[in-house]
């Protein structure tokens, strides 16, 4: 009789009649200590390769059951503090990573749009069109009659020029269409049709990570709401770090701090949707952007939400930013011609915006079909 536990990934102890053995790996390659002599396994399915590894059993057995015990308690704790030292470092990891990609999402690039160009059309297949021609021109002729079969091929290949022409100039013709209706649209975009900045821009934002529309233009401005979520989700609660003796540690983020990554976050958000609105729609020269914050249904289930920032920021205000150097919530706040933010004394937790006298910000919320916003 014996019984098996798992102490972490890749980490199991089996007891038994022959003594405590642990495993230590995947079942790819995993090594056995313990109950006997140290080995090594490797198997994959049901078909698997065990080798022993060093000397046989130790030559003095009168140590005692005790020593033999105390040691592999040594040994086991120390396999302890190893996952335990690994499972840290892939966790600090993933924070890491995700404080980064905090600081850096403003720093994406956006091609600006060009003049749309109708691609060229495939040329007719002329090989298929004279084998229907040939086809076409032989039936009926004898396999022996050269000289109708010369003929009849001879057919089939003025056909076949004839067919080809025909369809290449109606490719042609399709393109030129095409042409036509590109450059009307993109006449359109460059003019600020409301119609046409509209749908350039709700295609342009459906891959992003906070959903956002364009909800109005006027003139060569643009109204434009972001929807970003919770603190909760977004900024981690502990941060990897050192100590003064130089091991790896997860210390608790203060709430201030982790305030300030939740306003890089949100800054990051509103910069991404700028540099994408003003590359694909050229003739954009300014943008007025309201942040809404899901607060969950409220007693009807409707979504709930809550405006945390709102800015104005013009096309030319961007130009000469040092994107790689500068943090989002600076540049937002260096390039606004209007800013309004309310955050809290203590912490700088952003707070819901009083609207009461902000009415151009109320009717810019109450535009937006928040249900399919928030569905996205």
């Amino acid at each position: 009789m014996g019984f098996s536990i798992k102490l972490a990934p890749g980490v199991r102890v089996r007891a038994s009649s022959r003594g405590i053995r642990t495993s230590l790996g995947p079942r790819a390659a995993r090594v056995h200590i313990g109950g006997g002599r140290t080995g090594f396994s490797t198997g994959v399915g049901p078909v698997g390769f065990y080798t022993s590894l060093g000397g046989g059993r130790g030559r003095n057995r009168s140590s005692g059951r005790g020593t033999s015990a105390a040691a592999y308690q040594r040994q086991l704790a120390a396999q302890q503090r190893q996952a335990a030292q690994m499972q840290r470092a892939e966790e600090a990891q993933h924070l890491a990573q995700a404080f980064l990609r905090i600081l850096d999402l403003h720093r994406v690039n956006f091609l600006a749009a060009t003049r749309p160009v109708a691609p060229e059309p495939a040329a007719p297949d002329r090989a298929s069109i004279y084998r229907h021609y040939e086809q076409h021109a032989l039936a009926g002729v004898g396999f022996f009659e050269r000289t109708k079969r010369a003929q009849a091929k001879q057919r089939a290949a003025q056909w076949t020029d004839a067919e080809v022409q025909r369809q290449w100039t109606t490719l042609l013709e399709q393109k030129a269409s095409w042409q036509q209706y590109l450059d009307q649209r993109w006449q359109q975009l460059c003019s600020n049709d409301p119609d046409v900045v509209l749908e350039t821009l709700e295609e342009a934002f459906e891959d992003n990570e906070a959903a956002s529309a364009a909800v109005g233009v006027n003139g060569d401005e643009v109204s434009l709401v972001v929807l970003v979520p919770t603190i909760e989700q977004v900024v981690p609660e502990r941060m990897p770090t050192t100590t003064q003796a130089g091991n790896l540690s997860l210390r608790k983020l203060p709430q201030r701090d982790r305030a300030a990554y939740y306003k890089q976050f949100v800054c990051g958000q509103v910069l991404v949707t700028l540099r994408e609105t003003f590359a694909v729609a050229p003739a954009i020269g300014s943008a007025r952007v309201a942040v809404l914050r899901h607060g969950g249904p409220d007693s009807y289930g409707r979504p709930l939400v809550s405006c945390i920032l709102a800015t104005e920021i013009r096309r030319a205000s961007l130009a000469g930013v040092r994107w790689a150097e500068a943090d989002a919530a600076a540049i937002v706040n260096d390039t606004s011609s209007e800013l309004l933010l309310n955050p809290r004394a203590r912490t700088g937790e952003l707070l819901p915006l009083n609207l009461t006298r902000e009415a151009a910000i109320s009717d810019l919320i109450n535009a937006v079909d928040l249900a399919e916003l928030t569905d996205r």
